[in-house]
């Protein structure tokens, strides 16, 4: 398990419901609320009906750091059907059994299209075949907090499993990625459009952070894993499809079997800052280094 003690600060703040429990509560999100677009502080949200209430979009100062041509969250892929889960919607659907919204601490029994607060958590309870699973989105101080949690009682082979896909506008033109400790092994490099480097995989390797850089507004992303099983053997990918995404993943139980009785949570910080070109890398490792903590590093 990737478990950094400097970053339990960050944990304490994220409560985790029981897969099993009591009936949840259930807003009214009504037939016209296709889309909720949440906004705390300098990052905004927004969550898809279409893709059964899973991300559609990050902003940072108003800016669009992802697009909204991609599917986001977490989607498992079965040996015998393929993908099943968020918005890959043409094999198997993805079984929503809750949804709930707080909005400064307090729940929302009709949460409207726009929201607006210092604080938002969303929590999203669903199955995919054997699988339940729990989804915890939370923003607070400029960051955004995922939570992933999944349990199966059988025996179940995959393909794989990705985790806060994330899929950034395809104008990121560069990323960094490292762990922590004495060796500091950083991977960094260019993101470009040319054909010869269309639709390949960067990064593939466990990392403890990777972040990626967009030069028109000047703007940063940095994603910190703070916990993840390790039998599941995380990866982190980024995949260059130019003119569509940059998009990130991060990989699990690649064409291996989920043992029975398996319960495992994933959880990462993203955070945002803004730097020239020349600058950024250093910006967004003292990010990385902080925790996600944004503090001291905009221009």
């Amino acid at each position: 398990m990737i478990l950094r003690p400097a970053l339990l600060f960050l944990l304490c703040a994220l409560p985790l419901s029981p897969l099993v429990g009591a009936e949840p509560f259930r807003p009214n999100l009504g037939p016209d609320l296709p889309r909720i677009t949440v906004t705390c502080g300098e990052v905004t949200l927004l969550l898809r009906q279409q893709s059964q209430w899973t991300p559609g979009r990050l902003d940072f100062r108003g800016v669009p750091m992802t697009t909204e041509k991609s599917a986001y969250g977490t989607v498992f892929s079965f040996p015998d059907v393929g993908f099943i889960g968020t918005n890959h919607l043409e094999n198997e659907p993805e079984v929503l059994t809750s949804l709930s919204f707080e909005l400064n601490g307090k729940t929302l029994e009709s949460p409207g299209e726009t929201l607006n607060g210092e604080t938002f958590r969303f929590h999203r309870v669903s199955k995919i075949r054997n699988f339940s699973l729990d989804c915890t989105i939370e923003i607070k101080d400029n960051r955004l907090y995922e939570t992933t949690t999944f349990f199966t009682a059988e025996e179940t082979p995959l393909k794989l499993v990705y985790h806060f896909m994330h899929a950034w506008t395809p104008t990121v033109s560069a990323y960094l990625a490292g762990n922590d400790g004495d060796t500091g092994d950083e991977i960094s490099g260019e993101l470009t459009d040319g054909e010869e480097v269309a639709r390949q995989f960067y990064i593939k390797k466990p990392v403890d952070w990777m972040a990626v850089y967009e030069p028109v507004s000047r703007q940063f992303g940095v994603s910190r894993l703070l916990e993840s099983p390790a039998v599941a053997k995380p990866v982190s990918m980024i995949w260059n499809v130019p003119g569509t995404y940059r998009k990130y993943y991060l990989k699990n139980f690649d064409n291996q079997t989920v043992p029975a009785g398996f319960k495992g949570t994933w959880r990462m910080v993203t955070a945002f800052g803004s730097s020239g070109p020349g600058e950024w890398e250093a910006a967004a490792r003292k990010v990385a280094e902080g925790g996600g903590r944004v503090e001291g590093v905009r221009e």
